[in-house]
């Protein structure tokens, strides 16, 4: 595949900010991400929203960040540092998705943000309060370039099950009018055919239109991780000024490979690796 350009040693790279929680498995979360950043040439910063416990059989534990940390993070990297990009991951709470939407408000951020509406994890362990999905839809959405839920957290977020691509480009709309500029509805949990389509909407407010992505689907139960490493890549991609469709193209190709190289780790779900890029 065609990766991003490397900045010249000796020079700045680009940079991107992480906000999301920690994952002591190094599988997915902030980990996942600056393993992604590194491998594609971009200099991670991070915001740590909250510590979980976890492992590869699941979540055991889950400590969420004060929030004058969590915006004193965000500011301390670009009011230094700068970014042309950042992310989201785990956000864990009302307050913390309220704490990063204020903040990135405050700051008057320009930086293309993609926020990734973690809810669960992919054992199932909840990673938001319920009571935040409304903070997303209503604080963070109307703040994003582009929000990239998997089929879980669509259900959660505009009430409609994808089963079908009808239903797939359903959801996309109705995910666009919370706020975004984009939509990607991802389709790796729709396990009807060999492949995985994702499925992008958005673009001018007048001349909206959707972009499918689609992908052999691999065999592997070693997909901790993958939509963090999609999200992430998606984000470096747009900090170096690629077009939302671009950007979204290159995450695809990103996460397919980071698939096709994942590793067992521990007695449950291995991660997705960017570590083919050095070979």
């Amino acid at each position: 595949m065609t990766f991003l350009p490397l900045a010249p040693a000796g020079t700045t790279p680009q940079r991107v900010l992480t906000i999301a929680g920690s994952d002591s498995g190094g599988g997915a979360g902030i980990q996942a991400d600056i393993r992604t950043m590194a491998l594609l040439g971009v200099h991670a910063c991070v915001a740590v929203t909250a510590i979980t416990v976890q492992n590869t059989l699941g979540v055991r534990g889950i400590h969420e960040v004060p929030d004058d940390v969590v915006a004193g993070q965000i500011e301390a990297v670009v009011t230094d540092i700068g970014v042309q990009a950042a992310k989201t991951g785990m956000l864990a709470s009302s307050r913390i998705v309220d704490t990063v939407a204020t903040t990135w408000r405050r700051l008057d951020l320009a930086a293309p943000l993609v926020v990734d509406p973690v809810c669960a994890s992919m054992h199932g362990d909840a990673l938001l309060a319920p009571s935040a999905l409304d903070s997303l839809r209503t604080q963070l959405f109307p703040l994003a370039t582009l929000v990239t839920p998997n089929l879980d957290e669509v259900r959660l977020l505009v009430d409609i099950d994808v089963i079908d691509s009808t239903s797939q480009r359903a959801a996309a709309k109705a995910l666009r009018a919370l706020g975004p500029r984009w939509a990607l509805v991802k389709g790796g949990h729709l396990r009807a055919s060999d492949s995985s389509c994702d499925l992008l909407y958005g673009g001018p407010s007048e001349g909206a239109d959707f972009y499918e992505f689609d992908a052999q689907r691999l065999a592997t139960g070693n997909d901790h991780g993958g939509g963090d490493t999609l999200a992430t890549a998606i984000a470096a991609a747009l900090a170096h000024g690629a077009t939302v469709p671009n950007a979204v193209a290159f995450g695809k190709r990103w996460v397919t490979e980071c698939l096709r190289a994942a590793y067992p780790l521990g007695r449950g779900h291995g991660p997705v690796s960017p570590l083919f890029r050095l070979s």
